[in-house]
């Protein structure tokens, strides 16, 4: 790791908040909120982002709501890309394809609009936090079943102490790319 993305990593690392017992008792919840107020870091964070994908070919991101939204959509508007969102199941309008997954902390289902992914393009799933990767491994299951290509996973944060990393590396065979790591 270079020292810039290693003065990057404890930059981030230094903004975000820990919450004890959210959303349940014994989780520690690592708040993205803070560092959203520092614009200068936002933008060291896009760039670096930017800098991790300009070179592949990346025909769309998809992102999870809500707190992927926010650099996910940036990043695809960076890319000059489509922005896919995935939201919460009842949440999008069109016609939708959903998909259920385990969070560490219990399961959830999510979904994405039929007509969000061309066949064959190279999809990015970007989200803020790896976890268990049930979320991002959910994403990609919904790229894949529209005929997408999984190209990527990047986030903001990887919880290390959690199976995330392994578990996506596993099933799509790709390394996810984050910006810092527990």
């Amino acid at each position: 790791m270079s020292l810039n993305r290693m003065q990057l990593s404890e930059k981030i690392k230094h903004s975000i908040r820990d919450i004890q017992d959210y959303p349940k008792p014994g989780v520690l919840f690592r708040d993205i909120t803070p560092l959203l107020a520092n614009p200068v870091l936002v933008r060291e964070m896009v760039q670096q982002l930017i800098k991790d994908y300009s070179g592949q070919k990346i025909d769309a991101i998809a992102s999870t709501e809500a707190r992927g939204f926010i650099f996910g959509s940036v990043l695809a508007y960076e890319l000059g890309c489509p922005f896919v969102p995935v939201r919460k199941s009842g949440k999008l309008p069109y016609k939708t394809r959903s998909q259920s997954y385990a969070l560490e902390y219990g399961t959830a289902s999510i979904e994405m609009h039929t007509d969000a992914i061309q066949p064959g393009w190279r999809v990015l799933v970007h989200d803020d936090l790896l976890a268990t990767g049930g979320t991002a491994g959910a994403t990609a299951d919904l790229v894949q079943a529209l005929g997408g290509v999984v190209a990527g996973f990047s986030f903001i944060i990887n919880l290390s102490f959690l199976p995330g990393e392994k578990n996506l590396t596993e099933r799509f065979g790709l390394a996810p790319h984050y910006l810092a790591s527990y």
